[in-house]
């Protein structure tokens, strides 16, 4: 873990991603904060700051005494944030260069298209 942006950040988004990907479901438990920081070598505290993001965003909550869990509806809520951040930064910049080079967007799907055979 260490790619330029904050640790807590990245916590934050390893627990998103494995919720979206199904590793861990709705309503069931997450990570501690103790087991977090033993796992990624970190201070409990930087592991809590990224959990303390997902309690704010809705994405997990506390049950007393117990721990976090995975609210009901995070995955889908996840999943279109994720979508329209992937618009905003990569769709948005391809059709403002499609633009720019005077390329259709029924082009542009047509070279997605292609591309996606290939593959």
């Amino acid at each position: 873990m260490d790619d330029g942006r904050p640790i807590f950040l990245q916590i934050a988004e390893q627990i998103e991603g494995s919720i979206i990907d199904g590793s861990i479901e709705e309503e069931s438990q997450v990570p501690s904060t103790n087991e977090l920081a033993a796992f990624h070598r970190i201070n409990p505290a930087t592991a809590a700051k990224g959990v303390a993001q997902l309690a704010a965003d809705g994405v997990i909550y506390k049950k007393r005494g117990i721990g976090m869990f995975v609210a009901t509806g995070a995955r889908a809520r996840l999943l279109e944030r994720r979508r329209q951040d992937f618009a905003r930064q990569f769709v948005a910049p391809l059709m403002a260069e499609a633009h720019k080079l005077g390329i259709e967007p029924d082009y542009v799907r047509k070279l997605i298209d292609v591309w996606e055979d290939d593959q």
